[in-house]
């Protein structure tokens, strides 16, 4: 398995055996495949976040829950991607949206990274065609269970680190634009994932990284489970968390969009994990 995380120079190394994939998407409304079009990694292919990397939302499943494996296999297949495709990832915001196509590729077997500083790594001109690949053959594979979480697992205290990765103001519950119930899962702590990079959308020294881990708790040793709003940024911890060497983790997809809709489980508001 090539490292959860490559550069720009590692890429030009092996551009001939690479499927760059741009995997922007925005909170906000904007288009992800409107700014792909404005401009791209040359030969880089659009991945749809919520056509490919989910299925349908709903209050029960959460905003992005893990779409069917036939789902995700047809998506990737019609991008010219296939079972034994090297895939780097890149995004404009550090890797925290294209992180979830890298880990469903990574915790399925396949050969996947994300682009140290994302769109930004590129020195030279920006593409603005769009590439017609050739398809692919994907072969559908189960979401593996064991690195995944669940509403019934996250809920209870089952032992493991719970991180959340939003950022600090919808942890505490100061802030939260599209969830019903503001906070966090109680005895969860936060570390936000946009904080694993730099102002240039590098990932810190991997010494640093772990010491973020290891300051709210984890080990070599520890079962960790990573969540978010909609249970995207939240691929971002677990690949720091590999990079850093502590582990694979395990992924709650269902995260705060699912929580925050069971009226019935408690919620934490501040800082303290509660």
């Amino acid at each position: 398995m090539i490292p959860p995380v490559v550069s720009m120079a590692w890429v030009d190394d092996h551009r001939g055996d690479v499927v760059l994939a741009d995997v922007r998407w925005y909170l906000d409304g904007r288009s992800g495949r409107d700014a792909y079009r404005g401009g791209h990694l040359p030969g880089a292919v659009f991945v749809d976040l919520d056509a490919c990397l989910a299925g349908p939302g709903s209050p029960r499943e959460g905003r992005h829950p893990l779409p069917e494996p036939e789902v995700f296999a047809a998506g990737m297949a019609a991008l010219g991607i296939g079972d034994d495709s090297t895939v780097v990832a890149y995004d404009d915001a550090g890797g925290v949206i294209a992180a979830r196509l890298v880990w469903m590729l990574r915790a399925t077997g396949h050969q996947a990274a994300l682009l140290d500083g994302g769109l930004g790594a590129f020195g030279g001109p920006l593409d603005t065609t769009d590439p017609s690949p050739r398809p692919a053959e994907f072969t559908p594979v189960p979401w593996p269970p064991d690195r995944l979480a669940d509403l019934s697992s996250v809920a209870g205290t089952g032992g493991a680190v719970v991180i959340d990765a939003r950022n600090r103001d919808r942890y505490e519950g100061r802030h939260d634009p599209v969830d019903p119930r503001p906070g966090h899962i109680p005895g969860a702590v936060n570390l936000p994932c946009r904080e694993h990079v730099d102002a240039a959308g590098r990932f810190l020294p991997v010494s640093v990284l772990r010491q973020r881990f290891t300051g709210v708790g984890v080990t070599t040793e520890s079962e960790v489970v990573s969540y978010c709003g909609s249970g995207v940024t939240a691929c971002h911890n677990l690949i720091a968390l590999e990079l850093a060497g502590l582990g694979p983790g395990r992924l709650y997809p269902g995260s705060w969009s699912q929580y925050s809709h069971a009226s019935h489980l408690p919620v934490a508001t501040g800082a303290d994990p509660g």
